[in-house]
């Protein structure tokens, strides 16, 4: 099964680990974070985490009936004090136009950088609840997922993170 991936960022390639069932997706900056800052109000402290969205450097287009799961590494809390803010990030197929970058929305619990080319991620894919009996059957005899890179996404752009509504 194809999945095609436009590099947004070069050096962002998904690492395709030998050892694991999971694709690693990589920090396509450096981003520094501030650790969670207090304020007192009548009723105890008000915390503020610091967020940002760390940008993964690439856009991808699934084949119909499928959608990607994205969640941390094991490491990434460990090593660098940061937390995927949804638990879970669920990429449908719609999202796969040239400029809709996968990014996973952090908040830091400490002072921290993640830095560019850092593996901070992992996706793998699923069938959606909307996948056709003919691709939940083409999944089942699957072999392998083979990734291809191209140089564009032929779909329209879907807006990014959050564009669906509230």
């Amino acid at each position: 099964m194809d999945i095609k991936i436009k590099v947004i960022t070069e050096g962002c390639q998904p690492h395709n680990m030998a050892k694991g069932e999971w694709i690693d997706l990589c920090a396509a900056k450096t981003i520094t974070f501030n650790s969670p800052n207090g304020k007192p109000t009548a009723n105890g402290t008000l915390v503020s985490f610091d967020y940002k969205m760390i940008p993964l450097g690439i856009a991808v287009k699934l084949p119909k009936g499928f959608e990607a799961h994205v969640l941390p590494r094991s490491s990434t809390y460990k090593n660098r004090k940061i937390m995927l803010v949804n638990s879970m990030g669920v990429i449908d197929n719609s999202y796969c136009g040239n400029n809709d970058e996968w990014k996973f929305p952090a908040i830091a619990f400490d002072n921290t950088e993640v830095r560019l080319y850092e593996r901070i991620a992992q996706f793998r894919i699923e069938l959606s609840q909307k996948a056709t009996i003919m691709q939940k059957i083409k999944w089942l005899f699957t072999k392998r997922i083979r990734i291809v890179y191209v140089d564009e996404l032929e779909d329209e752009d879907r807006g990014g993170i959050g564009s669906t509504g509230i």
